[in-house]
């Protein structure tokens, strides 16, 4: 590495930005420049379905580094700007009006894209997707005091906006085509707690309802569903999942699989020259002992931070356990690890008459995950057990009675 070097970083996100001080922080001396086809700097996302759709945040307020810290880091920038190909052989990549630009390090930030849902009147005002601050732009222009609003979709984005948009005096359906909300990533009874919270918010769930169409003239009027129910709504937001964009580092024959491949420093097998971070990175996970693409800030920054050292020729391991949170009213749920493959699930404190518990997931006897509603203490000693492969017995982590002082003694 020498200062003529340039790392070249594709993607605006909240990785590349991490990436960009990392690199630095490395000893990384040469040129920087960052491609993305966003209008803005990189800024957080998760405050696009909580705090910014109600005007408590503008975009300078979500801004993860302001435009002086760039300056200082020697960042150039190439904003609203599309990469068309990668050309490994000459280590260079060609933008969509045919300029070729050199590398030395390439990293892939190209993050996930929102699934769509192509049914008929799809093309109607009023129907969004929230993944950029477009997004949130044009769904805060359609959100009214006293009108309707649909969500489709109960992830996490779908029950987070409609909480917001409850508190914001919209009415609120929530259509869910399983059997419950938040089903890839939790257990039936955190599901149930979360149903009966938005109930109690004056929020209608309704499951196993899948849309059929939209109507409307120009502006969607209503959601028709194949059960054959019709709702009423002046805002429809969709939110049914991401896909990784992984295009550029197929099409230059790089490894992919729901994801771009990578090893535990992220760095490409088949180009070592190339490293991918965040949401559309796959990497192998040394807890789980299995490849995983986790869509999360902190997964993001983590691997930028591996990244960074990779391009500067140094070892460091990305090797973290994942973690992710949702705010729903007065509800913080803090998850760590992954709880998709358990066989045991216990509860700590009163799920069913309160707003503060623990889920504890275990597989063979192992601890593998934990959701924690209000309980900051318990997360971060989920968190520790997980790293240092700790498995207290899940009567121990089930009894209330037990503070979290006596449940350190117990696993030290």
């Amino acid at each position: 590495m020498n200062s003529d070097s340039i790392a070249v970083i594709i993607g605006g996100s909240h990785a590349a930005s991490q990436l960009i001080a990392s690199l630095r922080q490395e000893g990384w001396i040469g040129r920087i420049l960052v491609i993305s086809d966003e209008k803005q700097l990189p800024y957080h996302r998760p405050p696009l379905s909580k705090t910014y759709l109600s005007g408590e945040k503008t975009p300078e307020n979500l801004l993860i580094r302001k435009p002086a810290v760039y300056e200082k880091l020697n960042v150039k920038w190439l904003l609203e700007t599309h990469v068309e190909f990668i050309d490994r052989a000459t280590k260079s990549v060609v933008l969509g009006n045919g300029e070729r630009l050199k590398y030395d390090k390439l990293a892939l930030c190209t993050g996930a894209r929102v699934k769509k849902l192509a049914i008929a009147g799809s093309d109607l005002s009023g129907i969004h997707y929230l993944r950029n601050l477009s997004d949130a732009e044009a769904i805060k222009k359609d959100i009214k005091h006293g009108g309707r609003a649909v969500i489709i979709g109960g992830g996490y984005i779908g029950l987070e906006t409609a909480a917001l948009l409850r508190k914001m005096g919209m009415a609120v359906d929530v259509l869910v085509h399983s059997s419950r909300v938040l089903r890839r990533v939790t257990a039936g009874p955190v599901s149930d707690f979360f149903t009966r919270l938005h109930s109690q918010e004056g929020i209608q769930i309704h499951t196993r309802e899948k849309p059929d169409s939209f109507e409307g003239d120009k502006q969607v009027e209503s959601v028709i569903c194949a059960s054959g129910k019709r709702f009423l709504a002046d805002l429809v937001i969709i939110g049914i999942g991401v896909t990784p964009n992984t295009e550029l580092a197929e099409a230059c024959g790089l490894p992919v699989d729901d994801g771009i491949i990578v090893d535990e420093f992220c760095a490409s097998e088949e180009d070592r020259d190339i490293v991918a971070v965040g949401d559309c990175a796959k990497h192998p996970s040394s807890i789980y002992n299995r490849f995983l693409r986790l869509e999360s800030v902190p997964n993001a920054s983590e691997q930028a931070m591996s990244a960074a050292a990779t391009m500067c020729g140094k070892i460091k391991p990305y090797a973290v356990v994942p973690w992710f949170w949702s705010d729903q009213y007065d509800i913080k749920l803090q998850m760590a690890g992954l709880n998709d493959d358990y066989d045991q699930m216990v509860i700590r404190g009163d799920i069913d008459n309160s707003r503060s518990f623990v889920a504890w997931y275990f597989l063979n006897g192992k601890l593998v995950a934990a959701d924690c509603v209000n309980r900051p203490q318990e997360f971060r000693l989920a968190q520790q057990m997980l790293k240092n492969g700790i498995n207290p017995s899940p009567e121990e982590l089930a009894d209330d009675n037990l503070g979290v002082k006596q449940l350190l003694e117990l696993i030290e």
